[in-house]
């Protein structure tokens, strides 16, 4: 994958804005990068039409970012966070793309929502307890691609983590295309990409 200087100004340019910019340069660590670009890359053999993508749990926009700037052509992105702080910090990161209209973040509980997007994204799968993602997983149409990440790293804001990849499918209640785990120094990343039950 190849960053380009133009989106790169964007994302120091929203560190810097930040009214917590040591938060908002998480965004940026290692850990966090290796796991969306390695999302991105086994995302890619599944689309092979411009698509529409909805990010639960978008946080700050990074992924959003990456995915613009990945062989994957997108129509649009909508990234969705509960924490309002996100909102302003991943219009600045996708900047280039909320100005030509394809980019949208968006303050929301994304148990709350309903999507009609063609991929739908949960990175954040740790942050919400079964009862919620079931909730989540019930608002999501039979026939989008679904993508959810989650890890065992045992922290307080990690409300239902999962011990190993077959753990994580039990979970996710999703017909399972493709599962993988990414090691990572301080835990284990799992992710899925499958459809949803019905």
């Amino acid at each position: 994958m190849q960053v380009d200087l133009d989106h790169v100004m964007f994302w120091m340019d929203a560190i810097r804005n930040s009214n917590d910019s040591k938060r908002t340069l998480e965004s940026f660590w290692k850990g966090q990068l290796k796991s969306k670009v390695w999302l991105i890359d086994n995302l890619k053999p599944y689309i092979n039409r411009p698509v529409s993508i909805d990010i639960h749990g978008g946080w700050n926009g990074v992924l959003a970012s990456l995915l613009f700037q990945a062989d994957i052509v997108v129509d649009s992105i909508r990234s969705v966070d509960i924490d309002p702080a996100c909102e302003e910090t991943a219009n600045t990161i996708n900047k280039l793309e909320e100005i030509a209209g394809k980019f949208f973040a968006v303050t929301a509980d994304m148990c709350a929502l309903r999507s009609d997007a063609d991929v739908i994204i949960n990175t954040s799968c740790e942050h919400i307890t079964q009862d919620q993602y079931d909730l989540w997983l019930s608002g999501i149409p039979y026939n989008s691609l679904v993508v959810v990440q989650s890890n065992n790293y045992e922290i307080s804001e990690h409300v239902r983590i999962a011990d190993s990849l077959d753990h994580f499918k039990e979970q996710s209640h999703l017909t399972v295309l493709w599962a993988g785990q990414l090691q990572l120094p301080l835990y284990t990343r799992y992710m899925i990409v499958g459809t949803a039950n019905v």
